[in-house]
């Protein structure tokens, strides 16, 4: 299938990417944040993770291709909680692993430290059952991560860089273009909206790529151009393709890749139905929606 790219070097269908591992498909105020992990060699492929949302099923698979594409670390955007089934194994997973992790709103949701009045009522009810099952360590743990942190040449923020704690959508060219100036890196790694997107501007100009809906879809980091790139959801898309979204940060090809990762909704399904949770959680899974 082709592959689609976008930003910094026009908008195409049909060019293959740089190298990687894999095909990219398979079967407010700020805390500090925890210092990453040294290595004997410097790591340059990262793997971005977002709104995994307690669906290890899905974080499982996005694991495993992320080994396999030879990731040499991950990040996490936020909202590893919220909707799913195994919150308490979906935080120790990306806990254990992550070289850096900000909160989202369903972390202060289920940790007490936003009102609920914001959240629908399936999105409520699961925030009161997920605050039920951490027990003080995760709960800690959860409460310690910072809302936004710069991590080498990019920041990561759950929803916007400005006032992160007030949890605003990125979803229009306009949304985006208006917060480079809330932050100072390169690269800004959003989530939030559950759906891959990237905004860029330089010299020659805003670009913005909408949706991206290609099965693989890249783009280039070009000299003198910025860029907020959503890397879209691990545990809930809401595009249309119900497959895990992640992104592989490639500082040496210096390519930003988004790639689409089969799992077992169905076992996801019939877990979040099989602990009590609102039925719609476990419907929209098939669907991507």
């Amino acid at each position: 299938m082709p592959a689609q790219r976008f930003l910094g070097g026009g908008f195409g269908r049909g060019a293959k990417p740089p190298s990687e591992g894999s095909t990219g498909s398979s079967t407010g105020s700020t805390k500090s944040s925890a210092r990453p992990r040294s290595k004997l060699r410097p790591t340059i492929r990262y793997a971005i993770l977002s709104d995994i949302h307690g669906n290890l099923e899905a974080l499982t698979a996005v694991l495993s291709d992320a080994a396999a594409a030879g990731a040499g670390a991950l990040l996490c955007l936020g909202d590893l909680v919220g909707y799913g089934a195994d919150p308490v194994a979906c935080v120790e997973r990306v806990g254990e692993r992550a070289a850096a992790v900000v909160a989202g709103n369903h972390e202060y949701g289920a940790l007490g430290l936003m009102t609920l009045e914001w959240f629908n009522p399936v999105a409520k009810a699961a925030a009161l059952w997920t605050r039920d099952r951490l027990d003080e360590d995760h709960r800690r743990y959860l409460d310690s991560l910072p809302l936004k942190v710069a991590f080498e040449e990019a920041t990561l923020v759950h929803a916007s860089p400005r006032q992160p704690d007030e949890w605003d959508y990125l979803v229009t060219a306009e949304d985006g273009f208006e917060v480079f100036g809330e932050f100072e890196t390169r690269l800004c790694f959003i989530g939030h909206s559950h759906r891959p997107d990237v905004w860029s501007l330089g010299s020659s100009g805003p670009e913005y790529a909408g949706y991206l809906t290609a099965p693989r879809a890249w783009v280039r980091l070009e000299d003198g151009r910025r860029y907020i790139i959503n890397v879209g959801s691990v545990g809930q898309p809401r595009d249309r393709d119900p497959r895990a979204a992640y992104a592989i940060w490639d500082r040496d090809e210096r390519t930003v890749s988004i790639r689409r990762v089969d799992y077992d909704h169905r076992r996801a399904a019939a877990k979040i139905i099989a602990v009590g949770l609102p039925r719609p959680l476990a419907d929209r899974l098939a669907h991507g929606v």
